[in-house]
């Protein structure tokens, strides 16, 4: 069959990266603004793609989303990718679904972690980028130096002779406007994201491909409609698909499907079409258990497309039944064969997890990018109904070349000045090399370490603490290096309820002065949850069921009001920081408790004497 290469001038393909919170979310609102998706009358909510109710409560993308927008002839397919490290799996697979990338860089803090991680994989697959550098409206910005570490970033990324002849545009995404080096903002009148879009169209390649070829279509994401079932979501390589069309699904076996809808997408809707081309993001109905990786075709030349190699876990802790005497109460769907099936469905969408069977049948191993790639999967089921528990997170480790390695991150912290003695201290106990260390600017440092993931596990409250909440820290996977030996754990232990019942006032007023409460009173809690950590290094057993005996004798001072100091309440990353290897957290839709893995006391003793002679 000759080949006859076509370019579709009217599509380009997109995807939009950055580290977590430099506007790229905030960008795309201004780019639908501006190409008439909104109607002028329309009500539109900030961050419209961030749709999942915890990527509004915390402000951060956590799933890619694909749309487009029109300008002039030209379709601009545009990939919304997440900005946090442990999300880093969504943006390597969406990556083969476009030709180039918006690199936004905010024109203050410049390059971070994440931005080197993201710009590293689209300069791995030749992708053209445009460096937009966001915020460019604030005070404090410093474009030129900001350029600068971008170059030298391009630079120490290895990156070719023509990726380094990329076009910079100073953009406000809140306030829709961009402008070239060479354009002044003009005086009067209101800029608008015109040179933005015609970067785009200038610099990132068009489609090619052959429309009389057979069909070839990647998969690089996986939808759900409870309508049509699982949407495959990719860009057609070659040929074109139809709808009623017969396909082979092309995986780790090949299976016949039929295309029963396709669609594609505008703006913020999905359309259904009967047929779509080259170059072209399609969604795609009927196909059975397709995944992730896996490629449409013809179903007379089923040719499978190579699909981009993704990062390894860091992090594992196991995922077991809820066996508290609370079992039951909370949630809905609490047995081994609800927890699996929602561990194995999701990593058919989630590429960057890994989900193991143990030797327990009501135990899993689940893997992941990092303690808060982890923690929204435990929100999110906790949210759907499921009761269940977690343990510690632990740093997977390998054996490379008969040597135990383990997972480093690069961490960079802005601190202020008074706190950087105490954070570079802190970091050195947990094994952490200090790499690059500059002034900047309103009293703070820049610190860069490598330090071992599990180094990070707990660390996030002290620095928080250290620097009074002015701190910023983010990480990024920096590599494999070998094993750097222990790192102190906890050093306090916790106060353990020895019996059940509700908390009451007078046993928390006498247990207060042991260390710090986690409940409030009217607290249900049962032997072996912990309520509180201990003013001593070694666990405590008290009681906060008790009451005050009541008699007919007036003691002196009974009259005094209990006054009790306000628990300390932990959040759901706070709580996998906190507990140690012999406690877990109990997960329900209504609470997080913590608790010891032995809840009695007595088989608790044995079993640290059995661990000590061992």
């Amino acid at each position: 069959m000759n080949s006859s290469k076509k370019t579709i001038d009217n599509i380009r393909n997109i995807a939009i990266i950055a580290h977590v919170d430099h506007g790229k979310t905030t960008l795309v609102d201004s780019m639908f603004r501006q190409s008439g998706v909104f109607r002028s009358n329309e009500q539109v909510r900030e961050r419209v793609l961030d749709s999942n109710d915890l990527e509004r409560e915390r402000g951060i993308t956590i799933l890619s989303k694909n749309t487009s927008v029109n300008y002039g002839d030209v379709k601009i397919n545009i990939v919304d990718t997440p900005g946090h490290a442990d999300f880093g799996g969504e943006v390597e697979r969406v990556l083969k679904m476009v030709n180039g990338v918006l690199l936004l860089i905010d024109s203050f803090e410049g390059p971070m972690p994440q931005t080197r991680f993201v710009l590293r994989k689209a300069l791995e697959l030749n992708l053209a980028p445009i460096v937009v550098l966001n915020k460019a409206d604030r005070p404090d910005s410093r474009p030129s130096e900001v350029i600068d570490e971008v170059l030298g970033l391009f630079i120490d990324l290895g990156a070719e002779s023509d990726q380094l002849d990329f076009p910079i545009l100073h953009v406000s995404a809140r306030d829709g406007w961009a402008l070239t080096d060479d354009q002044l903002a003009p005086d009067g009148g209101s800029p608008d994201l015109t040179p933005l879009f015609e970067a785009i169209i200038n610099t990132v390649p068009a489609p090619v491909g052959d429309p009389d070829m057979p069909l070839q279509a990647l998969i690089s994401s996986i939808d759900y409609d409870e309508y049509v079932g699982r949407i495959a979501i990719g860009r057609i390589e070659r040929g074109t698909a139809s709808r009623s069309q017969q396909v082979a699904v092309c995986g780790k076996a090949v299976s016949n499907e039929k295309i029963s809808r396709l669609y594609t997408f505008e703006g913020l809707k999905r359309i259904e079409i009967e047929s779509a081309g080259i170059g072209d993001i399609v969604a795609i109905a009927g196909l059975g258990e397709v995944s992730i990786g896996d490629t449409v075709c013809d179903m007379l030349t089923p040719e499978p497309l190579p699909f981009v190699s993704i990062d390894e876990p860091t992090i594992s802790m196991t995922f077991s039944v809820n066996n508290s005497p609370f079992a039951g109460r909370e949630g809905s769907l609490v047995t081994s064969r609800h927890l699996r099936e929602r561990l194995f469905h999701e990593v058919r969408t989630n590429v960057s997890m890994r989900v193991e069977e143990t030797d327990s049948p009501d135990a899993f191993k689940v893997s992941g990018r990092g303690e808060l790639h982890l923690s929204i999967l435990i929100e999110t089921m906790r949210r759907q109904g499921y009761e269940f528990s977690v343990s510690k997170p632990k740093a997977i480790l390998r054996e490379l070349d008969g040597i135990t390695c383990e997972p480093v991150e690069h961490l960079v912290i802005d601190a202020p000045d008074a706190s950087v003695g105490t954070i570079i201290e802190k970091l050195a106990n947990r094994k952490a090399d200090l790499v690059n260390m500059r002034k900047g600017g309103g009293g703070y440092t820049r610190l860069e370490f490598h330090i071992p993931a599990r180094g990070l596990i707990g660390f996030r409250s002290e620095f928080l603490t250290d620097t009074k909440g002015n701190g910023i820290m983010n990480h990024v996977f920096h590599g494999f290096e070998p094993y750097k030996g222990d790192i102190a754990a906890r050093a306090r232990g916790v106060l353990i309820a020895w019996e059940n019942g509700e908390a009451a006032a007078y046993g928390l007023y006498s247990a207060q002065d042991r260390g710090v409460l986690f409940i409030h009173p009217g607290a249900v809690v049962y032997e072996g949850m912990i309520v509180g950590e201990c003013n001593r290094d070694s666990d405590m057993g008290i009681n906060v069921c008790k009451r005050k005996h009541a008699t007919n004798v007036r003691a002196a001072g009974a009259d005094e009001a209990i006054r009790l100091t306000p628990p300390r309440i932990f959040s759901l990353e706070q709580a996998l920081e906190f507990i140690s290897d012999d406690e877990l957290i109990e997960v329900t839709p209504k609470n997080i408790r913590l608790r010891k893995r032995i809840l009695n006391a007595d088989q608790r003793m044995r079993s640290q004497r059995t661990g000590v002679k061992g």
